[in-house]
């Protein structure tokens, strides 16, 4: 399916997108102009138009549909007092954002609430998402919340249940639709739909465009679709250094403590595939001195937050995190990210390096590599149409050789060598170990 293309806004201001003047005085004061996503979202949003946006990790993508959607309920709830509708029980939920992790999920409904807590107008904003007592979510629920913010688990537990109506929903979000495809939430998705008007407006927003969201979108966006891009699809931010270092496998952990010794950055957000070596990785730093802790899914929610809030507070310095967290991690200039292995998805890797130099500000993404990895980073150059040229870092000679050919942009240019058969059989056991089954099962 075809989507038209809009034209290309100049810069505008939020009071001309169209958004109502108690939403406007309602926005926090560091925001003085919408970033392009939202001048690009916004008017179509507020006309009605199903849309897919496509922006860049940082760029603003959660006020360009949660603008418009607390536009649209505040007109809701204006027009129903207008027809003298106060005796009338509150209606259920008209809008609902779907977000793959509770992390990204809390992130949300704060942004929204800074917004919302600001009108004349009360608006009910529900955060439904796993690792929270049921209980407290169905007591918050009996205040009749007008938008929801849910992980898809939860939610279905819930209309299951009946719980929860979804029958009043008249704008469904997908935030991060591509990591919702990603991480096998679809079937769920598609459940949680059955449960909803098939007349709403539909709204797709992702960093990066992978083949089946493509698809997907044309199948669900049927209401005059339009898709936006603000930036080129899959692309990394500008404000963003990126570096790459070859080293050794078994020196990864040495080179990282390394780095982190000699520049002292404040904070490090450093990303790491399996779970085990996150905990592994953290007690390590923690060991060299460092104040460090690991983020992934298999530990308590309570820890989670408290360990986010703890990263954000300064209390701690480095935070090791799985894939899993890449899409909940806001952290005001946050100066440095740090890969120490790259991921098996190249999308995963613009999420990633994504979380430093957000809104506007700059940003330091390094990754260590090992030859292991040269089919992985082949995958990344061809998707971010970046060069991603190898260096070597200082005191950390690479002896390890590798067991193909290495492409353009590595050290050694295009070299061609055999491992020793031991050497091949240990890397088979770090392929097993970290094939696609297992990289998702352990997150």
């Amino acid at each position: 399916m075809t989507f038209p293309e809009p034209s290309s806004p100049e810069s505008l201001t939020f009071a001309e997108l169209g958004l109502n003047a108690a939403l406007l005085r309602a926005l926090p004061t560091r925001l003085k102009y919408p970033t392009r996503v939202q001048q690009l979202a916004i008017p179509a949003i507020l006309a009605g138009r199903d849309l897919l946006a496509l922006a860049q990790t940082g760029s603003g993508k959660t006020l360009a549909f949660g603008l418009p959607l607390l536009h649209a309920i505040t007109q809701h709830i204006e027009q129903q007092r207008l027809q003298g509708a106060k005796s009338v029980p509150a209606p259920n939920a008209l809008a609902l954002v779907l977000v793959p992790t509770r992390e990204l999920a809390l992130q949300v409904t704060e942004a929204l609430q800074t917004v919302a807590g600001q009108l004349s107008t009360p608006l009910n904003i529900q955060l439904l998402c796993g690792g929270v007592p049921l209980e407290d979510q169905l007591a918050e629920l009996t205040a009749k919340p007008q938008l929801l913010v849910a992980t898809p688990g939860r939610l279905l537990d819930l209309c299951k249940q009946s719980h929860i109506s979804l029958d009043s929903i008249k704008h469904l979000v997908l935030d991060e639709a591509d990591r919702l495809l990603e991480m096998g939430f679809w079937p769920d998705v598609q459940k949680l739909m059955a449960f909803m008007p098939k007349l709403k407006q539909s709204l797709l927003f992702s960093a990066t465009l992978p083949e089946a969201l493509d698809t997907l979108a044309g199948k669900l966006l049927v209401n005059q679709p339009l898709r936006v891009e603000a930036h080129r699809v899959n692309s990394v931010v500008g404000e963003i250094e990126e570096r790459l270092y070859l080293v050794n496998k078994g020196s990864k952990a040495q080179a990282l403590i390394a780095l982190l010794k000699q520049y002292q950055w404040p904070q490090v957000l450093v990303f790491i595939s399996a779970r085990d070596d996150a905990d592994a990785v953290a007690k390590r730093l923690d060991k060299a001195g460092m104040k460090a802790a690991a983020l992934h899914g298999e530990k308590d929610q309570t820890v989670r937050s408290q360990t986010l809030a703890d990263f954000k507070a300064n209390r701690i310095e480095v935070l090791v995190a799985t894939d899993l967290m890449a899409r909940g991690i806001h952290v005001d200039a946050l100066p440095v990210v740090i890969n120490l292995d790259l991921p098996m998805s190249a999308p995963v890797y613009v999420h990633r390096i994504g979380r430093t130099a957000r809104a506007g500000a700059k940003g330091l993404a390094i990754s260590l590599v090992c030859h292991g990895e040269m089919a992985t980073l082949t995958a990344i150059r061809s998707l971010t149409a970046r060069e991603l040229p190898l260096a070597l870092l200082a005191d950390f000679p690479v002896t390890d050789k590798p067991s193909e050919k290495v492409s353009d942009g590595a050290v050694d240019g295009k070299v061609e060598r055999k491992r020793p058969p031991r050497d091949k059989q240990a890397n088979r056991r770090s392929i097993n170990k970290h094939s696609a089954k297992a990289f998702i099962g352990k997150r």
